[in-house]
């Protein structure tokens, strides 16, 4: 059976956490992660894995694991020590973009 060629496969809400199911709270907090790890990366790629051993005071093991993407056991907080040992400034923005989290638990209570 063919589908209609302008017709979606798969109907998103525009951000890929909403659409895995992860609740606002937890997409807020690996979306924060995931930005911090990608300032990290750029700023490692400039570094030789023995060089970032110095720098992060991590073994080869520990580096190797964050070049190659493996920070589901990493918290946030190790994350921001890695950031400052490298030299990168952790500015955070924290607009309320989404009211209708609040508007439902509010409902939701009442």
């Amino acid at each position: 059976m063919k589908r209609a060629a302008n017709k979606p496969a798969h109907v998103t809400r525009g951000n890929v956490l909403d659409d895995l199911g992860f609740s606002p709270e937890h997409a807020t907090a690996l979306k924060f992660k995931a930005e911090l790890y990608q300032a990290i990366l750029k700023c490692a790629k400039k570094y030789s894995q023995k060089e970032l051993q110095i720098i992060l005071g991590e073994p080869q093991p520990r580096v190797s694991e964050l070049l190659n993407g493996k920070i589901a056991n990493k918290s946030v907080d190790k994350l921001l020590r890695y950031a400052g040992r490298l030299g990168i400034e952790a500015k955070a923005k924290f607009p309320q973009t989404h009211k209708e989290v609040v508007e439902r638990e509010l409902a939701l209570a009442g």
